[in-house]
C-alpha cells in the first residue's frame, strides 16, 4: 500500500472514530484533550464536532515550531507546549473538570520510541479523564482502568484504538 494509501485510511479512521466519540460523550461533562497538533486538521475537526466544549491542546513543539495552519490554532490559553509528561502533569490545575474525552495522535516515525511514550503519558493521561470519558488513540493504551472498545464499522483493527475510562465509574 502507499504511503498516500495509508494515509488516507488513517485519516478516515481518526474521523470515523473522533464522530463516534463526540456523539459517546454527549452525556458526560469535561472538556476534551488533543494530545498532538500538527497541521491542526484534528482540532479543527474536534471543534465543529464538540463547538461548545473547551479543548485543551498539548503539542511537544515549541512556539516557534507550531506547524498548525493558521486557521487551526487554538487560543493561546489552551494550547500547552513542551514535554507530554510534564505538561499532562501540571495542566490538571488547570482544568475546570475531568475531561470527558481525549484524542492521541502524537506522531513519531519511530514505532518503538512511541509504544514507551505511549506507556509513560498512559498513566498521566488517564488521571485527567472523567469516570466514563473516551480516549481515541492512534496507538495502543495498556492502562489499568481501560477498557477497549469496538472501533466503528469500517475502520480495520489495530488502525485506531477506542478505550471507556473505567476508574472511579
Amino acid at each position: 500500500m502507499s504511503r498516500l494509501d495509508s494515509f488516507i485510511r488513517r485519516m478516515l479512521a481518526q474521523r470515523a472514530c473522533l464522530n463516534w466519540a463526540a456523539e459517546a460523550v454527549a452525556d458526560i461533562a469535561g472538556p476534551v484533550l488533543e494530545l498532538g497538533l500538527g497541521n491542526g486538521r484534528t482540532y479543527d475537526h474536534l471543534r465543529e464536532l464538540l463547538p461548545e466544549r473547551e479543548i485543551y491542546v498539548f503539542e511537544r513543539a515549541a512556539r516557534s515550531s507550531v506547524r498548525a495552519h493558521a486557521m487551526s490554532l487554538p487560543p493561546e490559553k489552551f494550547l500547552i507546549l513542551g514535554d507530554i509528561e510534564d505538561t499532562l502533569i501540571s495542566v490538571a490545575t488547570r482544568l475546570p473538570a475531568k475531561a470527558a474525552l481525549a484524542h492521541n495522535d502524537l506522531g513519531t516515525s519511530d514505532a518503538r520510541a512511541y509504544e514507551t511514550l505511549a506507556l509513560r503519558f498512559g498513566e498521566l493521561l488517564i488521571q485527567l479523564m472523567a469516570p466514563g470519558g473516551i480516549i481515541v488513540s492512534n496507538v495502543m493504551l495498556l492502562v489499568s482502568g481501560l477498557i477497549s472498545l469496538d472501533t466503528p464499522p469500517g475502520v480495520k483493527p489495530g488502525r485506531y484504538f477506542i478505550y471507556r475510562n473505567l476508574r472511579n465509574v
